[in-house]
């Protein structure tokens, strides 16, 4: 009797899935191809939105010529109206 019932609780194999409607298949490359896919749009996004260059002549002042220009309008009294 054990011996029937393995038989009917083996797979045969013309009950077997293809391949792309295995679940297992999606959860094995469903990572990894999400992945390649967020790297693609990464990649597009900062290709168009990249930032221009400057050049060397434009940096005339040096990096602290911002947080000066702010602590003395800070520092600046209110004119009278």
């Amino acid at each position: 009797m054990a011996q029937t019932n393995a038989k009917i609780l083996a797979p045969s194999p013309a009950a077997q899935l293809p391949w792309w409607r295995e679940p297992m298949l999606w959860l094995v490359l469903g990572g990894p191809l999400v992945v390649v896919v967020a790297a693609i749009a990464t990649a597009v996004i900062a290709v168009r939105g990249s930032d221009p260059v400057l050049s060397r002549a434009s940096e005339s002042l040096d990096s602290s010529t911002p947080a000066v220009q702010a602590r003395n309008h800070a520092a600046t009294p209110r004119a009278p109206h």
